[in-house]
């Protein structure tokens, strides 16, 4: 263990200890220590000065110098555990409680739990102690040290310390009484019926747009704020996972609320009635963004819940979809034929709008007429001519693809088949020349058929016009930067491909949780494809009038692969779990 005096860390003694450790080479550290008598790195944590150098690892040439790797090098050098934070587990309001910012900054200290006993403080200045004897004696508890890398650090302390101060500012400033008492959530409401609460206020303005930024910055494909008695859950969708947030006050809740149904374009005054929203703003890289907003009464208020569509998706292709080359070559042979129906299926959340919006994407080309009826649209995309529909006036799928078919289209998506009506129009388009693509809610491919047959659609239709059936999920991908290889649990492999037989793979890869991947193990999601491209003999079997499962056997004999068994590839990759995709596609959906 390294000893020193109270001080902070000096590019020199680090620079001694690595050169010790092997780590940087003599005219490495020769190099920096000659830079820095000059001033060049003022201000600099001594682990961003090395790593802004991209150097390797002299003991393995191959390993890069990252911020991750030496911060773990340093902490035990201290003797201090190394702390990876999970911003989604802090408790902001307990830790920021703790010391206030300026202190927190000046000594490089960021306190992320609070026991009963103990508060566990971060810090980046191992040798930097005067506040623990201060701090102890106030909050009479005994602190432990962890190390944390400098830059996360940093960037936690103001991200903790602001969105607290904004919290603290809006529940003081708009729900305090004149006594000093916090008003009831139907005080605040009369408040801003009378038009003393400003959902422009500074406070508000800082939460909500911290709220969006962080939610960028978490990966969340929705933001769910929901009305408790005593407060407001906030939640987010980080790849189909939802995590805990904050929870904000009840008084507080009301104008940030206010605030976001004014950006969607909604009406403030009504909270009665569901309401639907969108607004447009960026990432902190400088990206658009769309969100789209739904309002849902509840017996605590109205539950706001925004959907994050990244117009990115419209440019990736189907190989960043997940599609393998199988995949690809049999789904453009579907899409780029003339006319037909071509059916996605899945549950809510699957990918299928992902997949219908880049498919659509890359076919429209200028000689081509694409025209889409959505409930609601999801992206606005110029290349489309997008219609929404409004059942109030009587526009539905079906009247919607009628006034299609009257529009010169080349391509038309519906949103989904949801009545006969619907699907009988949709066969109609596909007969008189068109190329139909919509979306079923079905476990499997298969089962698209047996549903158009519920729906009234007769069989000798469906063959004839129904090109092909993809059924889809989404599974997380394994982070790339801790996944570790693991033995390969035969049981669970054999529960993952039964009733098929598939080689056991000697090894699999594992979660382990970084920095990277935010600690869960995991880092974005794949899609999982079962491809059935309707084959002169699936149509006979069709025009037989069998059931699902014949159908579906006749599917797997015909060479459909299950969603299971391409889950299993996916493990076998070393891309995902085999507990993520029996999650995602459990036993019985085959």
């Amino acid at each position: 263990m390294a000893t020193a005096a109270d001080h902070k860390l000096t590019l020199p003694e680090v620079l001694e200890w690595l050169e010790a450790d092997g780590i940087l080479a003599a005219a490495q550290a020769k190099m920096l220590r000659q830079l820095a008598q000059g001033g060049a790195f003022a201000g600099k944590h001594p682990l961003e000065v090395v790593v802004g150098r991209g150097w390797t690892d002299a003991r393995e040439p191959a390993r890069p110098l990252t911020l991750e790797a030496l911060s773990r090098w340093l902490a035990a050098r201290v003797d201090l555990p190394y702390y990876t934070i999970d911003p989604l587990k802090v408790d902001v309001a307990r830790t920021t409680s703790v010391m206030p910012y300026a202190y927190a900054a000046r000594y490089g200290a960021l306190p992320v739990e609070v026991g009963k006993t103990e508060i566990t403080v971060a810090t980046s200045e191992p040798f930097v102690r005067a506040w623990e004897s201060e701090l102890e004696h106030v909050q009479k508890k005994k602190f432990r040290r962890v190390f944390m890398n400098p830059v996360d650090l940093q960037r936690y302390q103001v991200e903790f310390y602001s969105i607290s101060k904004s919290v603290f500012g809006a529940g003081r400033d708009q729900g305090a009484s004149p006594s000093g008492r916090m008003q009831s959530l139907e005080q605040l409401l009369e408040l801003g019926r009378s038009g003393q609460l400003d959902a422009n206020d500074q406070h508000v303005v800082s939460i909500v747009d911290w709220l969006l930024q962080y939610a960028f910055d978490q990966r969340a494909s929705d933001i769910h704020l929901e009305p408790r008695r005593e407060h407001a859950n906030m939640r987010f969708r980080i790849d189909g996972v939802m995590q805990n947030v904050y929870e904000l006050p009840a008084a507080v809740y009301a104008p940030v609320l206010s605030r976001l149904k004014i950006l969607g374009r909604m009406d403030i005054a009504e909270k009665r009635r569901p309401q639907d929203g969108r607004l447009k703003t960026r990432t902190p890289a400088g990206d658009e963004v769309e969100l789209r907003l739904s309002t849902m009464p509840t017996a605590f208020g109205e539950k706001l819940v925004m959907r994050i569509f990244d117009p990115v998706v419209l440019l990736k292709n189907f190989r960043e979809l997940g599609f393998d080359n199988e995949d690809e070559a049999a789904w453009r042979e579907l899409v780029e034929h003339p006319h037909g129906i071509v059916l996605v299926t899945g549950p809510t959340g699957s990918g299928k709008t992902t997949t219908l919006y880049s498919t659509l994407r890359q076919i429209a080309r200028p000689e081509v007429n694409v025209c889409t009826v959505e409930d609601p649209i999801e992206l606005v995309e110029p290349a489309f001519n997008q219609m929404q529909v409004h059942a109030g006036i009587g526009l539905d799928f079906a009247s919607g693809v009628r006034t299609l078919l009257r529009q010169d289209p080349d391509v038309i998506m519906i949103g989904e088949i949801r009545d006969s009506e619907t699907a009988n129009m949709a066969v109609q388009a596909a007969l008189t020349g068109h190329l139909v693509l919509s979306t079923l809610h079905t476990n499997d491919a298969p089962s698209a058929v047996t549903r158009l047959l519920e729906l009234g659609v007769p069989a000798y239709l469906i063959q004839s016009t129904v090109r092909g059936v993809i059924a889809q999920r989404l599974v997380r991908t394994l982070c790339p930067h801790c996944k570790v290889p693991a033995d390969t649990d035969a049981v669970a492999w054999e529960a993952l491909v039964a009733p098929f037989k598939a080689p056991v793979p000697p090894k699999v890869q594992a979660p382990v949780g970084c920095l990277e991947c935010r600690n869960t193990g995991f880092l974005g999601r794949v899609g999982l494809y079962e491809m059935m491209a309707m084959t002169p003999p699936l149509r006979e079997t069709v025009l037989s009038g069998t059931d699902a499962g014949a159908l579906r056997r006749a599917a797997w004999k015909d060479g459909l692969k299950p969603l299971r068994i391409r889950g299993a590839h996916k493990v076998a990759e070393g891309v995902t779990t085999i507990a993520e995709v029996l999650r995602a596609a459990p036993p019985g959906e085959d």
